[in-house]
């Protein structure tokens, strides 16, 4: 019932916000006669904010066209290259403007897989990640299905469906790829190769970067893990799952939806949220447009959510938050034990951001020590100084610190584990 209702109320925000978005240009427009009266700069500051707080945020676009390498440049053209049920394994394909007879360089560039979170936002949230990326390596990236956009018939969505998603996509792109897993995969992509080590797959990846996820959440627990700990499995079975509404394709398909989840990451930081916005309006009055549209940017992201399978969500609460199942040992997906000890043949780097609050220090180095059939010489880890939860993959720190240690890992260990 709570879905219908949030789906009743946007209905009649819907025609509010976009006379405020009309009311907005019309002070603001210099076609406008409007926009030369006394206080107008003022009037369109306070409709523009009224819009972008009443307004509907559908996903973003990549938007990622072009990219360089060595002053050479490339044009770029997703292509999805397997499509399943909840999740498209997105190609970026590069093609670099070289003469027809010289030698292209890119060709040699390594494979890497970048899975993204299904945790509440869009996989366009790595964006800055993938950019980063392009110039020298060939990137493919999971971007997840919106729940709501899934009918019925195509089954529920578990944690270990989550872990098949990863071993399918590896298996199509290996054995020389590399996982860079950001947040919540963490702890699926290492079931996976685990998995894949105990059957002796022949394409297991080549290394495996883990960024800020909760392979341990018992390390530095965080106000998340608090709440995973503190309430019962039925609290998130019973006030946070509800039925798709029957106006989507996934009409009556259980999920927990994205308002909830967008209503949870506000209240982690309201008062950061609240002076953002507020200083979103101070800019407009000032006409800074460049940071208005820094502010627009971020929150066309951050705003734009999805709803998460009901089945992947509690399984993750109960196996990864509450039973603590991979750290103790006790995990099994679909009958086979996950053991990482198992892996001997994958490099592995693991990143924590000093400021994490969202995975906690030590969560994700916990991957060290529970993958200890993995030579020293081929495990790596570092600690990004000054650095939140998403400065791991996004902004100046990643671009210019983690990025090129990432990228430095991954050639140092392209052929290196192969003899290991």
């Amino acid at each position: 019932m709570l879905y219908q209702l949030h789906e009743m109320q946007r209905a009649l925000l819907t025609p509010f916000a976009q006379l405020a978005d009309a009311t907005a240009q019309l002070f603001s427009n210099p076609y406008s006669p409007l926009a030369y009266t006394p206080l107008s700069r003022r009037i369109a500051a306070g409709y523009e904010l009224l819009y972008r707080l009443g307004k509907d945020y559908e996903k973003p676009a990549w938007g990622l066209t072009t990219t360089s390498a060595d002053g050479v440049n490339a044009t770029v053209r997703e292509r999805i290259l397997m499509s399943k049920p909840f999740c498209n394994l997105i190609h970026f394909e590069r093609t670099f403007d070289r003469p027809a007879d010289a030698d292209d360089a890119s060709q040699q560039d390594p494979t890497v897989l970048v899975v993204a979170p299904l945790s509440g936002h869009h996989a366009t949230l790595l964006r800055d990640t993938v950019r980063a990326l392009l110039p020298r390596h060939d990137v493919y990236v999971t971007d997840w299905v919106d729940a709501r956009m899934v009918p019925l018939s195509a089954g529920p969505f578990h944690l270990d469906d989550y872990v098949d998603y990863i071993r399918d996509f590896i298996r199509l792109l290996g054995p020389d790829v590399h996982v860079i897993s950001v947040c919540q995969p963490t702890v699926p992509v290492l079931a996976a190769v685990s998995l894949m080590a105990a059957d002796n797959d022949p394409k297991l990846p080549r290394t495996m970067v883990m960024m800020g996820g909760p392979i341990d959440p018992r390390k530095s627990p965080t106000q998340v893990n608090n709440l995973a700990t503190t309430k019962p499995y039925s609290w998130f079975e019973n006030q946070l799952i509800h039925r798709v509404p029957p106006r989507f394709p996934g009409a009556g398909r259980q999920v927990y939806p994205g308002f909830l989840q967008h209503a949870g990451f506000v209240s982690m930081n309201p008062d950061r949220h609240l002076k953002s916005h507020y200083d979103f309006y101070l800019d407009l009055v000032r006409g800074d447009d460049e940071d208005a549209e820094a502010h627009r940017r971020f929150y066309d992201e951050y705003n734009a959510v999805l709803d998460m399978p009901a089945e992947y969500y509690l399984d993750t609460i109960r196996i990864v938050f509450q039973e603590f199942r991979l750290p103790r040992g006790t995990w099994k997906v679909r009958g086979k034990p996950v053991k990482p000890a198992l892996i001997k043949n994958v490099a592995l780097f693991t990143i924590e951001g000093e400021l994490d609050d969202i995975s906690g220090s030590g969560q994700t180095r916990a991957a060290q020590e529970l993958c200890s059939g993995i030579p020293a010489a081929h495990k790596q880890h570092f600690t990004a100084p000054n650095c939140g939860h998403y400065g791991i993959f996004s902004g100046r720190r990643w671009r210019d610190i983690i990025c090129p240690k990432i990228a430095e890992f991954i050639r140092a260990h392209e052929h290196a584990t192969e003899t290991a």
